[in-house]
């Protein structure tokens, strides 16, 4: 018993790479999802979907929000779910598509880039933390062409241009990285069309957050699938900034205070506000 004892002390002070997903692929493949089986049918109808999810680049970094609604086919299957989730001190994620495949890709995201830390002894680069979760994204490509899609929107605070950065995906992996402001998700195009509007580079991070609440109500208001401010539940978007200052997540007091200043506008002005000619 000695003997493998000893190689199993080995194993664990040096792995032998600094990707998390890699060592226990070798070490305990049984542990990771399994990608390598096919569904005997596609099943993605019935498998709780995260809808719409925004980000726009502000003065000194970057804002991320997401709606709650989870469905499944024409279904509501949940009223607050989470889709925006923190990555390390200085990005964060959005998902949107398999509601439970994304929320397990985030999760062991998370666990990839703090396993690279530790052994390192230093963060990726922001490129190089795009271009893990691209790699990870293009493993899930069999269960993808199944329905179980997951395509995620990445944000980060990059020190090296001190500004914030927008990183989109496919289903095949990418990363495109994304100038000002990026959407995904079913009503993305509705989103994007409100941040062509509204959006205003270099705008404060306040305001940054008001225009993406605005840009998710605007993608309700025409997406059966995006849920819009719930006030009878006090269920609100789920909202981070990300800055030098590091990773924030908005408390639902802070959103809830963002959401009646948008509210009290849109009772006069319910298509919203309106963008400037010039």
């Amino acid at each position: 018993m000695a003997p493998r004892q000893d190689w199993m002390d080995h194993l664990f002070r040096d792995t032998g790479t600094s990707s998390f997903t890699e060592f226990l692929s070798a070490y305990a493949p049984g542990l990771l999802p399994r990608r390598d089986q096919l569904l005997a049918a596609p099943v993605g109808d019935q498998i709780p979907h995260a809808t719409t999810i925004v980000a726009a680049t502000c003065a000194g970094g970057v804002v991320m929000a997401g709606d709650r609604r989870a469905t499944a086919g024409n279904l509501i299957s949940q009223r607050d779910i989470e889709k925006v989730f923190r990555c390390d001190d200085y990005s964060c994620l959005g998902i949107a598509g398999t509601a439970s495949a994304g929320i397990e890709l985030a999760r062991l995201y998370q666990v990839e880039l703090e396993h690279y830390e530790k052994r390192e002894g230093r963060q990726l680069s922001v490129e190089g933390k795009a271009n893990r979760l691209a790699t990870m994204i293009r493993g899930n490509l069999g269960m993808a062409m199944q329905g179980l899609m997951v395509v995620p929107i990445f944000a980060a605070y990059d020190p090296v241009r001190d500004a914030g950065r927008i990183f989109g995906y496919d289903i095949g992996g990418g990363p495109y990285e994304q100038r000002n402001f990026h959407a995904i998700g079913s009503g993305s195009i509705f989103a994007k069309g409100s941040l062509k509007k509204l959006y205003r580079e270099g705008a404060s991070p306040e305001d940054t957050v008001l225009t993406c609440l605005q840009a998710l109500y605007d993608a309700a208001d025409d997406d059966s699938a995006t849920g819009g401010p719930d006030v009878t539940r006090k269920i609100w978007p789920s909202v981070a900034v990300v800055t030098a200052d590091g990773f924030r997540r908005l408390s639902d007091d802070e959103v809830g205070e963002y959401v009646q200043t948008m509210l009290d506008g849109r009772m006069s002005r319910p298509g919203g506000p309106a963008a400037p000619l010039r």
